[in-house]
């Protein structure tokens, strides 16, 4: 009963295979480093014709992509995991909210900035504008989200979710910590703490490497 990923060292999977490791689920990564090339993103193209990670293939066969709903529908089919707010809990609504902000908001803009020449053509003005512009919105979107959350010892309160390792991993990413913390002190607090988590420390050490 072992899940399938394809995913990649640093990529939009390794929240998934964080959380993963802490169910304690069976799970092999087909890497995949799909901004490498085409050759990269063709390994994906028969789980995902948009070419992109993650893909989980779960034990039963099925495939889903999109890191928010693998992230979601793990935590739903591992509850001894309590790795989410279960329906009817008084967090679900705010847990909701916040696993379709990211990738809607801030997830998207990667889309965009990492290949600028996909909005903005040949015209390296174009290109660096957008770039530019990108990164205002994804410390932007920080800002908005942390005044939203009053975090308790992680982001939704006392108990640790998928929602913080989504953020831990995306607080990483361009612009990077220094300028999260600026823009996000109270997520910055909580990413801390997933960083150090004596669980993950070997997986962070292989998967993504990172200094504070």
């Amino acid at each position: 009963m072992t899940y399938t990923l394809y995913g990649a060292a640093g990529s939009g999977s390794i929240p998934v295979e964080a959380a993963l490791t802490l169910i304690g689920a069976p799970y092999e990564v087909i890497e995949a480093v799909t901004w490498e090339g085409d050759a990269e993103r063709d390994k994906v193209a028969p789980v995902n014709p948009m070419r992109q990670i993650p893909a989980l293939i779960t034990p039963g066969g099925e495939t889903i992509t999109e890191s928010a709903a693998i992230l979601i529908w793990l935590a739903e089919q591992h509850p001894e995991a309590a790795l989410a707010p279960e329906p009817g809990d008084p967090q679900r609504a705010q847990f909701l909210r916040w696993m379709t902000f990211i990738p809607a908001s801030i997830y998207s803009m990667y889309w965009v900035r990492d290949v600028p020449s996909r909005l903005g053509g040949s015209d390296p003005a174009a290109q660096a504008g957008i770039e530019a512009l990108t990164l205002e919105r994804i410390t932007d979107c920080w800002r908005i989200m942390d005044s939203q959350i009053e975090p308790g010892r992680w982001l939704l309160g006392d108990e640790m979710t998928v929602l913080d390792l989504y953020v831990a991993v995306l607080s990483r990413w361009r612009p990077g910590r220094a300028r999260f913390a600026e823009a996000a002190p109270g997520l910055a607090a909580v990413v801390k703490r997933v960083d150090a988590l004596p669980e993950l420390q070997a997986f962070w050490a292989e998967r993504f490497p990172f200094e504070d």
